[in-house]
C-alpha cells in the first residue's frame, strides 16, 4: 500500500492538483497544532517549565531524532521530558517542524543552533550558521569561535574555516590564531584561495603560531611548512628562513632543486609547484612624461599595458621601493633642493601617508628592504656625493648604520643570502665598477670583487643566488650583461641582450629572468626571458612602449578593480 501511494505521488509530483492537496494539507495540520487537537505526545520542557504539545507523526517525519526516540523503549509514552533544551527555543523547533520556518536572531542563534543540533534539524542548523557567518564581526569573531568548540558543529567548523581563508591577514593577527590547533591550519593553508599576496604571508603566520609555543609545537612545525607554495620563493629566502627550521631541511632542498635545476624537476617530489590562485602576478611600472606620472600595469589577458592611477609628483631623482602593499618613495629633489622626505602610496586603494624623514636629505640614493627595514643609502645632498646609510623601522624612525666604504649615487642595490649587496653608481671620480656588501649582523661593509666595467645607474636583479646587472642606457646596440657570484666573489659575462636601453628590466617572474628593453628606433618593448642552459636570450614577445622608470612584480590581487 505504501509502496502504490508514493508511486501515485511520483507521477502526481508535477501536477498543480498535486501541489494544491499539499497545501491543503500542511494548512490542516497547522490548525490541527494552533487547536492542539489529536495531540498525541506531550513534551515537559525545563527552564522555563512548559508543556509543548505534539504530533508524533510530524516531528518524525521532520527530525531523524524524534523518529529514532518514538521508534524506541519511550516511543508510546505520552508525556516526555525534555532537559537539554530551553522551552522558548525547543518550541520555536517544534513550530519548524510544522511550517519549515524557524525565527533566527543574532541573540537566540547560539541557542537555536545547540538545540537544532540535539533534535538533527539539518536546515535550522544551516540557517544558524548562516546568520552567524552574515552577522559576524571582530567583536563577534570570539562567540563564533567559542560556540564551535562547545557544538563541534562540522558546518560552523567548514564556514569558519572558509572565512579564515577569506580574511586569513586579519585573522593571523588575532589572538585567537595562536591556539589554532595543528589540523586546522593545515587546512588553512592547503587552499588554493588563501588570500594574500604572496607567499611569505603564509610563512610569517605559520612563524608567529610556533613561535607561540616552540616546544609543543616543533614535530608540528613541517606540516605546515610543507603547505606552502615553497617553489615561489627564492633560493635565498628558502635557504635563510626555511632550511634552518627543525625538521624543515628536506623540504628547503627539494624547491631549491626545482628552481635551480629545471631539466630535473620531474624527479622532484613537490607537494605544490604552482602559486595559489590568489598569487598570480603581474608587471606594474611607473611612467613619466612631462605633463604627469602614471603607474600602468600589464593586462596579461590582453596582452597590453593600461593605466592604473595618475600620481601628482613635483619632484624628481627620488627612490622608490616596494614594501607590502606600499609604493615608497623616498628622498628626490625639487626646484633645485634636495630633500628628506618620505611618502607612502597604499597601491590597493590608492592613497597617501607621510613617513617619518630622514635624517639626511638624499637624492640620486638606492634603497631596499631586509628583515622589514628599509635601508637608504648614498646619494647625493645638493652636490655633495653621500657615503652614509640610515635604516628605518616602524618602532624606532630612521637611525644612523655604518657608511659605504666609497661614497656615491646613482647605484644599485640588492639584498641576498641576508645581506645588502651595493653595485655601481658614481661620484666625483666618475662611473664606478665597485661593489661593496653590508652585513647587518656585524653592521660593516666589505669590499667585493669589481664588476668587469663601470656601470652609471645599473639594472640589478637577484636570480637562483646570483645578481645579475646590466646598464639603463648603452650606446652600442647589445647590451653588457654580467653576473657575480657571491660564493666565489667573481664576476662572469653572459650572452649580451640585444636592446640599446632597457628602462623596465631584470624581474624574476615564474622563476625566470626577464628582461624589458627598447631599441631606439622602435616604440615597442621587446621582451626577453634568458635561457641559462644555453647562455642565450629568447624573444617572447613584445609591449607597447612603456617608459617605466621604477618596475615591480606585485600580486594581481593587490591591485584596485576599481
Amino acid at each position: 500500500m505504501a509502496t502504490s501511494c508514493a508511486q501515485t505521488l511520483a507521477l502526481q509530483s508535477n501536477s498543480s492538483g498535486l501541489n494544491r492537496f499539499k497545501e491543503k494539507l500542511v494548512a490542516k495540520l497547522l490548525s490541527f497544532y494552533d487547536e492542539q487537537s489529536l495531540i498525541d505526545v506531550t513534551f515537559e520542557v525545563s527552564n522555563p517549565t512548559a508543556v509543548v504539545p505534539a504530533h508524533r507523526l510530524i516531528l518524525a517525519a521532520a527530525s531523524p531524532y524524534f523518529e529514532n526516540l518514538f521508534n524506541g523503549e519511550q516511543g508510546n509514552n505520552p508525556d516526555i521530558e525534555m532537559n537539554d533544551i530551553d522551552s522558548d527555543i525547543f518550541e520555536r523547533l517544534i513550530t519548524f517542524c510544522y511550517t519549515g520556518e524557524a525565527l533566527i536572531t543574532v541573540n537566540n542563534v547560539g541557542a537555536m543552533l545547540k538545540g537544532a543540533l540535539i533534535l538533527q534539524l539539518d536546515d535550522v542548523i544551516n540557517s544558524c550558521v548562516d546568520c552567524l557567518m552574515t552577522n559576524i564581526k571582530e567583536h563577534t569573531l570570539q562567540a563564533a569561535y567559542t560556540l564551535e568548540r562547545e557544538t563541534q558543529c562540522e558546518r560552523l567548523k567548514q564556514k569558519l574555516i572558509e572565512y579564515e581563508i577569506k580574511n586569513f591577514i586579519e585573522i593571523s593577527r588575532r589572538v585567537e590564531f595562536l591556539s589554532f590547533d595543528v589540523e586546522k591550519l593545515q587546512r588553512i593553508l592547503e587552499s588554493d584561495n588563501l588570500n594574500i599576496t604572496r607567499e611569505e604571508d603564509a610563512y610569517d603566520a605559520i612563524k608567529r603560531w610556533f613561535n607561540y609555543d616552540v616546544p609543543a609545537r616543533q614535530e608540528q612545525l613541517p606540516i605546515l611548512i610543507a603547505c606552502l607554495r615553497l617553489t615561489q620563493f627564492d633560493a635565498d629566502f628558502l635557504w635563510t628562513h626555511i632550511q634552518p627550521l627543525p625538521g624543515c631541511e628536506l623540504l628547503a632542498l627539494q624547491p631549491i632543486s626545482w628552481i635551480r635545476e629545471p631539466a630535473a624537476r620531474t624527479r622532484v617530489n613537490m607537494r605544490f609547484t604552482e602559486p595559489r590562485a590568489t598569487c598570480e602576478k603581474t608587471f606594474l611600472a611607473l611612467c613619466h612624461s612631462e605633463m604627469n606620472k602614471n603607474l600602468v600595469q600589464y593586462n596579461k589577458a590582453e596582452d597590453k599595458w593600461q593605466e592604473y592611477a595618475s600620481l601628482e609628483i613635483d619632484y624628481t631623482y627620488y627612490c622608490m621601493i616596494l614594501k607590502d602593499d606600499n609604493l615608497i618613495f623616498i628622498g628626490g629633489c625639487k626646484s633645485g633642493i634636495t630633500s628628506n622626505i618620505v611618502r607612502s602610496l597604499n597601491i590597493r586603494n590608492k592613497t597617501w601617508e607621510n613617513f617619518p624623514a630622514m635624517k639626511q636629505a638624499r637624492c640620486g640614493l638606492c634603497v631596499v628592504a631586509l628583515d622589514d627595514k628599509i635601508y637608504a643609502i648614498g646619494g647625493l645632498e645638493d652636490k655633495k656625493v653621500l657615503s652614509s646609510v640610515e635604516r628605518y623601522t616602524p618602532s624606532d624612525g630612521w637611525e644612523s648604520v655604518s657608511s659605504l666604504i666609497v661614497e656615491r649615487y646613482k647605484a644599485r642595490a640588492v639584498t641576498l643570502n641576508n645581506k645588502i649587496y651595493i653595485v655601481g653608481g658614481k661620484n666625483t671620480n666618475g662611473d664606478l665598477k665597485l661593489v661593496e656588501c653590508y652585513n647587518p649582523g656585524s653592521n660593516t661593509w666589505t669590499s667585493c670583487a669589481d664588476m668587469t666595467k663601470c656601470r652609471d645607474f645599473p639594472f640589478v636583479k637577484v636570480h637562483k643566488g646570483h645578481i645579475y646587472v646590466l646598464d639603463t642606457y648603452s650606446a652600442k646596440s647589445r647590451q653588457s650583461v654580467e653576473r657575480y657570484d657571491p660564493q666565489r666573489n667573481t664576476w662572469s659575462k653572459i650572452c649580451c641582450l640585444n636592446a640599446d636601453w632597457a628602462r623596465i628590466a631584470g624581474m624574476s617572474l615564474d622563476n625566470k629572468l626577464w628582461f624589458i628593453g627598447r631599441p631606439k628606433s622602435d616604440d615597442w618593448s621587446s621582451v626577453s626571458v634568458y635561457d641559462e642552459a644555453n647562455d642565450r636570450w629568447v624573444k617572447k614577445c613584445s609591449f607597447s612602449n612603456v617608459n617605466g622608470y621604477f618596475r615591480c612584480i606585485v600580486p594581481v590581487a593587490l591591485l584596485s578593480s576599481k
